[in-house]
């Protein structure tokens, strides 16, 4: 087992991800944490990018979710918290589950507010025109709806301060109530007791 642990925080935009994984990240229990902003993995990527809300994405999305897996992975092999606060869906888990094998400890949070309070958070803060910008929150909220087995694991942000969100969240690590892990019949989550705010 590594030293280091890797907690990934996703949702869709407005959910407070970035601000909570940045608190997360600067008040680790671990000597050493890193913040891992995956729009930046995006930011990256220069001749041939496609927008990543877009179908013909896919192919893309994934060889940029695999390499900042390489990157927490490298983080967590030299002992740092490595906090992971970016777009992370159950369908983009394969690769992580993949590194549970591996010997990874890897905790799964999946933050989500309301429509109308992700519409009214996220609206205003990218450089995309209005338009764009309410076409894509929405497509990105309703992937994180109905989300099966995952439902129970789902932290709501709706009507829950910052600091609260972030306690919750400590609590759980600590309790390792979003653990992923590896059972002979695959991957699973532990769900048990965990706790939904709103």
């Amino acid at each position: 087992m590594y030293r280091g642990r890797i907690i990934i925080i996703t949702g869709s935009p407005g959910t407070g991800k970035t601000t909570i994984a940045t608190i997360i990240a600067k008040e680790s229990d671990f000597a050493r944490s890193v913040h891992m902003h995956t729009d930046d993995f995006y930011h990256y990527l220069s001749k041939g990018a496609i927008p990543p809300h877009l179908p013909e994405s896919q192919e893309q999305n994934i060889v940029v979710v695999e390499a900042f897996l390489e990157a927490a992975k490298r983080y967590a092999r030299s002992g740092y918290d490595v906090i992971v606060d970016g777009i992370v869906g159950p369908w983009f888990l394969t690769p992580w589950k993949e590194a549970i094998q591996e010997g990874y400890e890897i905790h799964y949070i999946i933050l989500r507010a309301d429509k109308e309070e992700t519409m009214k958070r996220a609206i205003e803060r990218t450089k995309l025109n209005r338009d764009t910008n309410i076409e894509l929150v929405e497509t990105m909220w309703k992937q994180f709806v109905n989300l099966g087995d995952y439902e129970s694991i789902v932290i709501n942000t709706t009507d829950c301060s910052i600091e609260k969100t972030v306690s919750i969240i400590k609590e759980h690590v600590k309790e390792r109530r979003h653990l992923l892990y590896n059972e002979s019949h695959g991957c699973q989550i532990v769900t048990a007791t965990s706790q939904i705010l709103g």
